[in-house]
């Protein structure tokens, strides 16, 4: 598929970039080791694989009817990185004879790890125990000009792009052996190519199965990460490593959510939608597909009639997480409780997410949906470089998203043991005996959510 023009706006940087990448086949060698991992992680792998479709939560895996890039599908598609577990990434500092690097190449690398890993960590709740690893510490000269490669925005393995994995591979494999890792990160010089203002070359190569190989492997899950992108808020050391974990998220098989219109659809609720300015998290659709939630922590609200979910912030350890409510075979509504805390740190106004998600749209065309909650309203944050009119979709207690078409209400109400209708971002009483309480046992982790402390909403779901 060819790359599709965009603007040079921010917001809509990277659509053609992963619009021409393929979701095909990429077997990797699995990498030694579950150390470190929250000890109710059963085993690695790329998203919920051990559900089956005669579960309860069979209605709410939805898939593809047709054949589209990186699709929401639950689960994830073989050829993929796994998200689970230790994943190894090998990563390469790159560099050429008319864009040397400037510095040390470690110090390229310390501009993204070990921020990269603390996000990864954080935001799968100990389940990825993600290990960027350089074999070769310096610099990687190849042999020819960055100019003479002809590296353009959005073209997958072009000649190009093709000529210049076989260099690297060159250079690289007698010190590294590409068997040995899930992922390879390519940083390259950030003085090679335009300003990121001005044109983005980062890029992930995910499962395509015509990759260029090393040690007898497709570098198929591959991301090269270019100048690092200032969004002229003065945070650049604090936020410019997001467009790593960015990129990393379509190695481990997620869409990208902005469209041809920046992130009019899902704003700042997910990394793989806005990934500059200040820190934010992943959906909790995308945290089951990558196999970060239990099964017990989903509910899938298939049935009819009406049912009240209690759901725990996405951010905190344990509790339920997620509601999906099934449209059909590819698509539904998902429902969680986001707060300011863990990667989310621009969340101006707490509460109750509600967004569609469809299987088959096609990666940077749309996958995801947010229902905002006050439309036009200018949103509440001022943060630089965030779609402000989605960071107050969340609803609070008492207000309810409806779709008539499909028959289906969504009330948020006041917490059992709240004594007002909070905001909930903190504050919510909690004794031993109240659904707070049963809501940090249930899916509690590694038990390191406080009942006394776990702030709850509940949701009161009809469905005709």
């Amino acid at each position: 598929m060819q790359p599709q023009s965009t603007s040079s706006r921010i917001p809509s940087r990277r659509l053609a970039t992963l619009a021409s990448v393929t979701a095909l086949v990429l077997v990797v060698s699995p990498s030694a080791g579950n150390d470190h991992l929250s000890p109710y992680l059963s085993a690695p792998g790329a998203g919920p694989r051990a559900l089956s479709r005669s579960s309860a939560h069979g209605p709410c895996m939805i898939g593809s009817t047709r054949e589209v890039q990186m699709s929401e599908g639950i689960p994830t598609i073989a050829g993929y990185a796994r998200s689970t577990g230790t994943v190894r990434a090998l990563t390469l500092m790159v560099d050429f004879s008319d864009a040397p690097g400037e510095g040390k190449a470690l110090d390229r690398y310390r501009e993204f790890f070990p921020q990269t890993q603390q996000w990864f960590r954080t935001s799968s709740y100990g389940r990825l125990d993600y290990r960027p690893e350089i074999p070769i510490p310096g610099w990687l000269r190849m042999p020819k000009s960055f100019q003479e490669y002809g590296i353009k925005r959005g073209a997958p393995f072009d000649p190009g792009y093709r000529k210049l994995v076989d260099d690297v591979v060159a250079a690289a494999d007698p010190k590294a052996d590409f068997r040995s890792y899930d992922l390879v990160n390519i940083l390259m010089t950030p003085n090679a190519g335009p300003s990121a203002l001005d044109t983005v070359l980062s890029v992930t190569f995910a499962g395509n199965g015509e990759a260029p190989t090393a040690d007898g492997v497709p570098v198929s899950n591959a991301s090269f990460i270019y100048s690092r992108q200032d969004d002229g808020s003065g945070s650049l050391d604090r936020t410019g490593y997001r467009v790593l974990p960015h990129e990393n998220g379509h190695v481990f098989g997620l869409p990208d959510l902005y469209t041809a219109e920046g992130g009019a659809a899902v704003g700042h609720w997910d990394i793989m939608s806005e990934d500059w300015g200040a820190n934010n998290d992943l959906l909790g659709w995308h945290k089951w597909k990558m196999g970060w939630l239990d099964a017990r922590q989903v509910h899938c609200a298939a049935g009819t009639g009406t049912r009240e979910y209690t759901l725990t912030p996405l951010a905190e350890r344990g509790g339920p997480k997620l509601v999906f409510l099934p449209l059909d075979a590819g698509s539904g509504y998902a429902i969680e409780f986001r707060t300011r805390a863990g990667n989310d740190e621009a969340v101006c106004r707490p509460g109750i997410l509600i967004y569609k998600v469809d299987a088959d749209v096609d990666t940077g065309m749309g996958p995801v949906t947010v229902y905002d909650s006050h439309q036009e309203s200018g949103g509440c944050t001022r943060s630089p470089n965030i779609h402000a009119e989605l960071s107050d979709a969340p609803f609070t207690p008492g207000e309810t998203f409806i779709d008539r078409e499909a028959g289906i209400r969504v009330k948020v109400l006041k917490a059992k043991g709240s004594d007002s209708d909070s905001d909930g971002g903190s504050g919510l009483a909690a004794g031993p005996g109240s659904d707070a309480a049963a809501a940090a046992a249930a899916g509690s982790g590694s038990g390191s959510a406080s009942a006394s402390a776990m702030p709850v909403y509940r949701v009161r779901i009809t469905r005709t």
